[in-house]
């Protein structure tokens, strides 16, 4: 599961990137309004947690230009702006839910898991390319309906490159997506784990080939 983090504390994001990905999430952060619309023109996500107080904006301006573009990723404000007449102009503007900051974070995942039960996220929450298919939510992949068993870490690659099928993903971004903040990590790990998922795709004939530019990165394509 992919979740956008659009906030410019260093402090906050830290604490909910490790938070978030000890439930099984992988962040992309965002620090500045820019950079988030940049993020979401050209990656999809399962969730954004948006701030309003942003460098080069109020984050809450983002939201109608989603929804402008037929963009339905469910929003969830997190913003020191509490008032009931901001929670209102969030939620009239298109965002899904608003918490205001400070928050526990217990309360945080419970309205996040809310949103992704939604319809419209439950559907997004499935992700296809060749003949495989990745339930994001409940974390099962599969092909040609059989079950394909995976440990966590080559799913995160598979999610990670299914999600970019057909574009290189930056090796440095694979690691962000795979292993954790606090993770000991050897020079070789990622390698490995890519090179046992290309094995499993190719014996069950997954439709999808995994290819490599050394020290670059790695890419998913599908194959006829």
């Amino acid at each position: 599961m992919r979740i956008l983090l659009v906030e410019d504390e260093p402090e906050m994001v830290s604490a909910l990137r490790a938070a978030l990905w000890r439930h099984d999430m992988v962040v992309d952060h965002a620090g500045s309004l820019l950079e988030a619309e940049g993020f979401v023109a050209v990656d999809g996500y399962d969730a954004i947690l948006l701030d309003r107080q942003l460098p080069g904006g109020d984050g809450l301006t983002l939201v109608p230009k989603l929804r402008a573009a037929r963009n339905t990723t469910p929003v969830l404000m997190l913003t020191a702006r509490g008032d009931t007449a901001d929670k209102v102009d969030g939620l009239d503007m298109g965002a899904d839910d608003y918490l205001a900051k400070p928050f526990a974070f217990e309360e945080l995942l419970a309205r996040l898991r809310a949103l992704l039960r939604r319809p419209a996220a439950i559907e997004a929450q499935t992700i296809r390319s060749g003949h495989v298919s990745l339930d994001v939510g409940h974390r099962e992949a599969s092909i040609r309906g059989e079950p394909l068993a995976l440990p966590r870490r080559e799913l995160l690659v598979l999610e990670a490159l299914m999600r970019r099928t057909g574009r290189m993903v930056q090796r440095e971004a694979l690691m962000e997506a795979v292993f954790g903040l606090d993770d000991e990590i050897q020079s070789n790990a990622l390698d490995t784990h890519v090179s046992r998922l290309r094995r499993k795709l190719s014996e069950a004939d997954g439709g999808v080939v995994i290819n490599g530019i050394r020290g670059v990165g790695y890419l998913l394509r599908e194959i006829t």
